[in-house]
């Protein structure tokens, strides 16, 4: 098989394995994205979430082969931006993180949202953010930090 080549987090890369692997397993595995979690393998939990292109994705879901010439950006880049520091400090004024495992997922997803609409009311954040499962904190607070990161955003989004 030809390599696989692709953008992750800003930067060309090339895959040697099969077009098949899940990419959750090949960003934990061969790029060591400790950020991508595996939680529920079917797509119903948002801890693998991954932006592709700009869109939110379940990594869990996606082959390896659906990627080629594509960007992929998880947490590990996402974090060196300026529109992440905005959401961590949202989330931290609002106490919106305990164990952190979904967390990684949420400001993606939230990432994804604020990209399509950055003035979201609290219906159109609660949609933005379905799909991720949060246990610890609720999602009262992850909600309000979005909207938070939102009204401070001074026109990042």
């Amino acid at each position: 098989m030809d390599a696989l080549n692709f953008v992750l987090n800003g930067q060309k890369v090339s895959y040697e394995g099969s077009a098949n692997d899940r990419l959750l397993d090949v960003l934990r595995d061969e790029y060591d994205c400790k950020s991508v979690k595996c939680g529920c393998k079917e797509g119903e939990c948002g801890a693998c979430s991954v932006l592709i292109d700009g869109v939110l994705y379940n990594s869990c879901c996606v082959a390896m082969g659906a990627i080629a010439d594509r960007s992929v950006v998880t947490m590990e880049g996402f974090r060196e931006t300026e529109r992440f520091a905005v959401l961590d400090k949202a989330f931290a004024e609002m106490s919106a993180v305990q164990c952190g495992f979904c967390i990684p997922g949420m400001v993606l997803a939230a990432e994804a949202l604020l990209s399509a609409n950055p003035h979201p009311d609290e219906e159109q954040i609660r949609e933005g953010l379905s799909g991720n499962l949060c246990r610890c904190t609720g999602y009262n607070a992850i909600v309000k930090a979005v909207g938070n990161a939102a009204k401070e955003g001074n026109g990042l989004w």
